[in-house]
C-alpha cells in the first residue's frame, strides 16, 4: 500500500512538457477559442509555449483548440536549442539571458517556470522551411497532437 502510494507521487513529481504552437491566425476565430488562444499565451500565428500536460485544465484545453495549433511532447535537445535560439529575457529582446540553455532545461524538468529563470513564457517562432499543410490534422498535416514529431517541426521552426 505504501509503495504504490510513493510510485503516484513520484509519477506526479516528473513532468511531462508540451510545446504547443499556433498555427492558424486571428481572423474567423471564435470568441471562445481565442479566449482560451489567450490563456495559453499563444495570441499571434507561429508562437509556442511549454505546457505542463499533467493538468487536467491544460489537457481540456488542448482538447479544444486542437483545431488551431500544433503540440506534442518535446525532448531535451530540442528544448535546449529552443532556448538558446529563441528565449527573450523578460526585460526586452535586446538584454542577454543569465542562465545557460541546459540550466533553463534542468530548472524546467524540476518544475520551475519560464518567468522565474527570467525568459518570457512564449517563443516567437519562423514559418516552418519548406511548409507545411495547415489545414488537416496530424498524420497528414500539422494541427493536434503530433506527438514526438514536434520536435523536428521546431527544429524547422528555429
Amino acid at each position: 500500500m505504501v509503495e504504490a502510494k510513493e510510485k503516484t507521487e513520484k509519477q506526479s513529481k516528473e513532468r511531462k512538457l508540451v510545446a504547443v504552437i499556433r498555427i492558424s491566425g486571428m481572423i474567423k476565430v471564435r470568441k471562445d477559442m481565442a479566449s482560451t488562444l489567450d490563456r495559453l499565451r499563444l495570441r499571434r500565428k507561429y508562437s509556442c509555449v511549454i505546457v505542463d500536460m499533467n493538468d487536467v485544465n491544460i489537457k481540456g484545453m488542448l482538447d479544444k483548440i486542437k483545431f488551431y495549433v500544433a503540440y506534442g511532447e518535446i525532448d531535451d535537445e530540442t528544448m535546449e536549442k529552443l532556448v538558446k535560439e529563441r528565449g527573450e529575457s523578460v526585460q526586452g529582446r535586446k538584454m542577454d539571458v543569465k542562465l545557460s540553455a541546459s540550466e533553463v532545461v534542468k530548472g524546467l524538468r524540476d518544475g520551475k517556470k519560464l518567468s522565474d529563470l527570467g525568459l518570457k513564457e512564449f517563443f516567437r517562432l519562423h514559418p516552418p522551411r519548406g511548409g507545411i499543410d495547415s489545414k488537416i490534422q496530424y498524420p497528414k498535416g500539422v494541427l493536434g497532437n503530433n506527438k514526438k514529431d514536434i520536435n523536428q517541426l521546431i527544429g524547422r521552426m528555429v
